[in-house]
C-alpha cells in the first residue's frame, strides 16, 4: 500500500507526471475552471475539505520552486493569506530552498490555471483562497 500522506489518486497521478516548471492549482469552490482543464473536485460541502488542508497535503508531495497567489488575497483574506505563508516558510525549511511567492490580479491567476496540469477544486468559501504550485526539481 502507498504510505503518503497523500490518498487521492488523481492528485498522485498528477503530481508524478509533473516536471520542472508545470503547474497545479487548488482553488477554493467557486473559481472557475476551464472544460479543457482537467479537474479533481474534492468538495463535498461548504469548506469540507478547506483549501488549507489540500495545500498543506499536496504541497508536502510536491518540490515547490514558486507560487502564485491573487493579489487581491492580501486585503481580501488576510487570515488565509497568513496560513499560506506560514505553510510557505515550513515547505521552505523542509525542502532546504526558497519559494519564490508572486501576486497577480485574480483576472491573471484564473487565466493561468489554462496551463495547469490540474486544478483542484476544494470546499473552501472564503475570497480569492486559490494558488497555484510550479514544480521544481529535487536535485
Amino acid at each position: 500500500m502507498y504510505k503518503g500522506q497523500l490518498f487521492n489518486s488523481e492528485i498522485i497521478q498528477v503530481l508524478s507526471k509533473m516536471g520542472h516548471t508545470d503547474q497545479i492549482a487548488i482553488g477554493d469552490a467557486g473559481l472557475p475552471i476551464a472544460s479543457d482543464t482537467p479537474r479533481i473536485d474534492l468538495a463535498v460541502t461548504y469548506g469540507v475539505p478547506s483549501f488549507i488542508q489540500v495545500f498543506q497535503t499536496v504541497s508536502k508531495d510536491m518540490q515547490i520552486e514558486k507560487v502564485i497567489l491573487a493579489e487581491e488575497i492580501i486585503k481580501r483574506n488576510c487570515e488565509m493569506h497568513k496560513l499560506i505563508l506560514e505553510q510557505i516558510k515550513k515547505l521552505e525549511q523542509v525542502q532546504n530552498s526558497s519559494i519564490e511567492t508572486i501576486y497577480v490580479s485574480h483576472e491573471k491567476l484564473k487565466l493561468q490555471t489554462r496551463h495547469c496540469k490540474a486544478v483542484i477544486r476544494t470546499g473552501e468559501c472564503s475570497p480569492f483562497a486559490n494558488v497555484i504550485l510550479q514544480s521544481g526539481v529535487i536535485f
